[in-house]
């Protein structure tokens, strides 16, 4: 049984009674800058990695040993951390901190002060100096989720450290050195926010050394079945069930399904499913929210396609209708009209993501 708890990863490092899990050996006797593969590495731990994830994962597995910033896109809930975590444990920099911040989660002055630290009296309230992950990531890897929500104020002090690997704490004058590896992640379009100038192009040049797409989930079918036995064996272990069936007509709802949250929505489906199973059948609820987008129509009409249109503007505006960067807006619409087109084609946004 998985004991993991990320959406599509698991990994052990003292377990070996399970087939199910991997273990993976860190060997410090490594050459040309990167790790000895043993017999089971870290990407070996990644469900999906025989299916269409092999090409991303070699590309990860390339950049790994270098000390090149990487950029990894692509939406909400595809495991952008997984793979940021999988660079840092493949890397020679893998015993040391791996440090993650998200820069949606906190205004621009207490950004600064996370990223680069602050001095006593720097600001109100500041009574005492505090270090920023800058500094604690020295000689390992800081990785940024939410890149794209970066303050344009704060962006040129960041393009600083990518290129001088140096910054001053605020409030101090004292210029700090660190050697770190940035890896940064986002599901925005940095490129049209260059062109928007809601983010600096050279900084976004800086990030792009050496981009990663991993796409959704509706675009990786072949994995689904992987994904949903690897769930339900979780979260029956973790509900002391015995789950020992799955029904072909099952399966082929969750493959049909377009499943818009991508992993971590499968994942939260399977659980709920598995709360609801008896008997070691696997019997989820129904699918609600979006209507499932078969890949197998031959010749979609032009409602399918202002349904596809109008899902992909959603997705990409993380459900955000109204606003310069929301749904409406890339879609040349009004909100109104929009949120009536919506109504119209049955298209609603999973319960935790609407935002108007």
């Amino acid at each position: 049984m998985s004991t993991a708890q990320d959406p599509f990863m698991q990994l052990s490092r003292h377990t070996e009674s399970s087939p199910m899990n991997a273990t993976f050996h860190r060997n410090d006797e490594h050459s040309n800058g990167r790790p000895e593969r043993a017999d089971s590495s870290f990407l070996d731990t990644i469900v999906g990695r025989r299916g269409s994830l092999r090409p991303i994962l070699n590309e990860v597995e390339a950049v790994a040993g270098t000390n090149t910033t990487v950029l990894i896109t692509g939406e909400t809930g595809t495991g952008k951390e997984v793979i940021a975590r999988a660079i840092h444990e493949l890397s020679p920099r893998r015993n040391r901190n791996l440090v993650k911040v998200n820069c949606a989660a906190m205004p621009a002055g207490l950004l600064e002060s996370e990223l680069f630290g602050h001095e006593r009296g720097a600001f109100t309230g500041a009574v005492n100096s505090h270090l920023g992950r800058f500094a604690l990531a020295d000689r390992g890897t800081l990785f940024l989720d939410e890149i794209g929500d970066m303050p344009l104020e704060l962006q040129p002090k960041m393009l600083r450290v990518l290129q001088e690997r140096e910054f001053e704490a605020v409030g101090s004058t004292r210029t700090t050195r660190v050697d770190v590896r940035v890896v940064v992640a986002t599901n925005q379009d940095l490129k049209q926010m260059v062109r928007d100038r809601e983010f600096r192009e050279d900084l976004y040049y800086r990030l792009n050394a050496f981009p990663v797409y991993l796409p959704p989930l509706r675009e990786r079918k072949a994995d689904i079945p992987e994904l949903v036995e690897h769930f339900v064996q979780h979260f029956a272990e973790s509900m002391d069930k015995t789950i020992e069936t799955i029904p072909e007509e099952t399966m082929r709802a969750l493959v049909r399904h377009h499943w818009p949250g991508n992993i971590r929505e499968l994942q939260n489906y399977i659980a709920r499913g598995v709360i609801l199973s008896n008997s070691g059948i696997f019997e989820p609820g129904p699918l609600e929210g979006y209507e499932s987008i078969d890949p197998e129509i031959a010749y979609p009409t032009l409602e399918d396609k202002v349904r596809r249109e109008i899902l992909v503007a959603c997705q990409r505006a993380n459900w955000k209708l109204g606003g310069p960067r929301g749904a409406a807006a890339r879609l040349g619409l009004k909100r109104t009209t929009l949120f009536y087109k919506m109504k119209r084609l049955g298209i609603a946004p999973p319960a935790d993501r609407w935002q108007d």
